[in-house]
């Protein structure tokens, strides 16, 4: 088995408690996977655009995006992801407390590479966050940068 290099993850969530349960599923799992933080859909953008405080960021491998989001919510995200030849490559994983099915289909027909809906229960959660990352780690071959 070759060794698996750490992604860049960018989470797009405004709970923080949902951001500690991702931090903890990151942490507590074996890869070093590098997690920046954005709170909303604006900076979302920011950061992938590498606009504003973000200039510096680098390109994320995965995105996980919530989609009750201020500013822009995560339907608003995602299309401007993917209506984008440069950032369109990037899987997007929604990951949000919706499990209305307008929402899950609306992301599909938005090209989301995954939808998971929130477990309530904290260790599900984490459980569902560490097969995410192991999934598009250690599965999944994730395109190179051009940018």
């Amino acid at each position: 088995m070759t060794e698996q290099q750490p992604i860049e993850v960018l989470l797009v969530e405004d709970d923080p408690g949902d951001e500690l349960m991702t931090r903890e599923a990151f942490e507590d799992n074996k890869i070093g996977n590098t997690l920046h933080v954005v709170r909303d859909g604006e900076e979302a953008l920011d950061f992938v655009y590498r606009r504003g405080a973000h200039t510096d960021a680098p390109r994320p491998d995965l995105i996980l995006l919530d989609l009750n989001l201020p500013k822009y919510d995560g339907r608003q995200v995602l299309e401007r992801l993917k209506s984008d030849p440069e950032l369109a490559p990037i899987p997007v994983v929604v990951l949000t407390t919706s499990s209305a099915e307008e929402d899950i289909l609306r992301s599909y027909r938005l090209h989301a590479n995954a939808y998971v809906t929130k477990p309530v229960d904290l260790d599900q959660f984490i459980a569902a966050v560490r097969q995410i990352d192991d999934f598009f780690v250690s599965i999944v071959r994730l395109p190179r940068p051009h940018f």
